[in-house]
């Protein structure tokens, strides 16, 4: 059974608020992956406390504080977005699932993947670092387009 929508949706806000795109259905995961040229950030967003802590604040962070972003990044929340998540989780083939999660596509092949046991327990600042490491790895220097 899903999370109460009346629960989790501050935490969806936190992701929505910096322009990341919420796909909640198979169908909108599915058609960023295939309609998006370069570089898709995917994230597994989730109620644990090292989301809140860390995960979220660490995302904003490196998406404020990057030259390169990804051109096009999403969301998916695990315990809600039931389908969409099992979706998303599909892409990230080699992985065990985990949440919160956040994977890094470039012409809808996986090319880095932050798993949970590389998110819990790390500050926000070392989150943002790792992220913004990948984006300069695996995404130009231009503004994306959501963001």
């Amino acid at each position: 059974m899903p999370y109460p929508e009346m629960m989790i949706q501050g935490m969806r806000a936190e992701l929505a608020q910096l322009g990341i795109e919420e796909t909640k259905t198979t169908d909108a995961v599915t058609e960023a992956v295939r309609n998006t040229d370069g570089t898709l950030m995917v994230v597994v967003n989730s109620v644990c406390g090292c989301a809140a802590g860390g995960v979220r604040p660490g995302i904003a962070m490196a998406l404020q504080n990057s030259e390169a972003k990804p051109d096009r990044t999403i969301t998916v929340f695990a315990g809600a977005d039931i389908d969409a998540t099992d979706t998303a989780r599909e892409l990230f083939a080699g992985y065990a699932p985990s949440s919160p999660s956040i994977g890094i596509l470039k012409d809808g092949k996986l090319v880095q993947m932050f798993e949970r046991k590389d998110l819990e327990g790390r500050p926000p600042t070392v989150i943002a670092q790792g992220l913004i490491e990948a984006f300069t790895n695996h995404c130009s220097k231009t503004e994306a387009a959501n963001n």
